[in-house]
């Protein structure tokens, strides 16, 4: 009996089935959790979760003010505002389309969760960028 059982381990814990195992985690996103941290700068789940919020309403901010802005300024030359807004909302659109999702009730779903968490430092610089052009 032993020996079979020893046969079933063998095949279970071969190389090739390891390695699908660690491939499939790695894919999946379910790494993260293993070491407990979120995003580049390695924080909590609440810290992350704060901190995405607060990129969010800093870049949805800066939309509307350039909106007001260009809609008040009579300087018609607005190519390095529109070019680095146009940086911002490339860089932050996982975080849009989280946001849309989560706000309609929709799945958000890992895959999106993993972008948002890996783009969301890109958000916040090119939000930045837009705030300093703005004379903020």
């Amino acid at each position: 009996m032993q020996n079979k059982m020893t046969r079933w381990n063998a095949g279970f814990l071969s190389f090739p089935s390891l390695m699908l195992m660690s491939v499939t985690l790695m894919m999946s996103g379910c790494a993260t959790p293993f070491w407990g941290s979120y995003g580049a700068n390695n924080q909590t789940k609440e810290e992350f979760t704060h901190y995405v919020e607060g990129v969010f309403k800093l870049q949805n901010s800066m939309t509307s003010e350039i909106m007001e802005y260009l809609e008040t300024d009579d300087n018609s030359n607005h190519d390095n505002l529109l070019k680095a807004e146009q940086n911002m909302q490339e860089a932050c659109g996982s975080l849009n389309e989280y946001a849309s999702r989560e706000s309609e009730g929709l799945d958000t779903g890992l895959f999106l969760s993993r972008r948002v968490e890996k783009s969301a430092i890109d958000c916040e610089k090119a939000a930045l960028k837009v705030k300093a052009l703005l004379g903020h």
